[in-house]
């Protein structure tokens, strides 16, 4: 697969983002299902693997510790931190508690480095460069390699990183959801900090994978995403309808027209899907191999983009805890 810069770091062009392993889509997959999902990966090219301390708090931090500790040198690890203290979900940005979670990750990953530790949402009740501090004293400790953030607007990055060098600012980026492109994306430019993309097939929606919201698990939090409610949904799935066409017409699955779209959009950008399926992640690794003419380009961004798609990406409550613009 193709290699893209991480800081010090090089890694697989499209990574894996494991959260749907262990939370927010509903009950987690079978274990050894799991397994296959993530020692599959490796084998297929992936050399990035993303976690986070409030994904099953615990449980996927766990599960990427047992299966994947044996081959750690084959891979960039990244987690997170600030959402959560313990086994309890809790937005908290102050410094002792980002340090007592990094120690609790470090034993749960198996490991004695994590390479990229990001501050998962800026706890605003803490300054930025406070949190970022702590974060740059686990650095000289040794514990982690770089530091990253998640959700946060261009000015939170500026006042990071005149704190302590960012090495990578992750975001949903996809056709759907172009916040990025607001001012996200030319303050990493400017700082040379890799943008990574988190959720860049629409949470499955742009891959064809919700037909129907009735059919999705209980515990599933895409139903409370404006996106996936009512009249939204229901104008969403015809613009879907669109895009598939697109894709069809490209040779390709509308997952992989989402990751090679973004891969053309930026020769910088690091995307990292998730899935609970081991087909679905050789499909992913596969869109490193689709080239997208600039019809097609064309194409996706007049079919999909802020103008199309119907909904806030978020609901009020989770909305209120990003940093991202508008």
């Amino acid at each position: 697969m193709e290699k893209r810069k991480l800081g010090q770091f090089e890694v697989s062009a499209i990574g894996l983002g494991c959260m749907s392993l262990s939370h927010a889509y509903g009950p987690p997959p079978p274990r050894e299902q799991a397994e296959r999902v993530l020692k599959g990966a490796l084998d297929a090219g992936y050399t990035f693997f993303d976690t986070a301390a409030v994904y099953g708090l615990g449980h996927n931090e766990t599960l990427v510790g047992e299966v994947l500790g044996d081959r750690r040198k084959e891979f960039v690890l990244a987690s997170k931190c600030g959402m959560s203290i313990g086994d309890r979900r809790e937005l908290n940005g102050r410094p002792e508690v980002l340090k007592a979670t990094c120690e609790l990750s470090l034993k749960l990953l198996k490991t004695d480095v994590i390479d990229l530790y990001y501050l998962h949402r800026w706890d605003k009740r803490v300054p930025i460069e406070e949190s970022v501090g702590a974060l740059a004293e686990l650095v000289a400790e040794g514990k982690i390699r770089a530091i990253g953030l998640s959700e946060v607007g261009a000015d939170a990055l500026r006042r990071a990183h005149a704190t302590h060098p960012i090495t990578a600012l992750q975001t949903e980026y996809s056709p759907w959801t172009r916040n990025p492109e607001i001012a996200v994306l030319e303050a990493c430019k400017a700082l040379g900090v890799t943008f990574v993309a988190f959720s860049p097939v629409g949470r499955g929606f742009l891959a064809g994978g919700v037909k129907d919201v009735a059919g999705l698990a209980e515990g599933d939090f895409r139903k409370a995403i404006p996106r996936f409610q009512g009249e939204a949904f229901a104008a969403n799935l015809a613009m879907f309808e669109a895009f598939a066409q697109i894709a069809a017409d490209a040779g390709c699955t509308p997952a992989q027209l989402c990751l090679a779209w973004l891969m053309r959009k930026d020769p910088t950008i690091v995307s990292i899907p998730g899935t609970t399926s081991p087909e679905h992640m050789r499909e992913n690794a596969g869109a490193a191999f689709v080239h997208l003419s600039d019809e097609t380009m064309a194409r996706v961004e007049a079919t999909v983009n802020a103008g199309t798609v119907s909904g806030p990406r978020y609901a009020p409550a989770m909305q209120a805890s990003v940093d991202t613009e508008d």
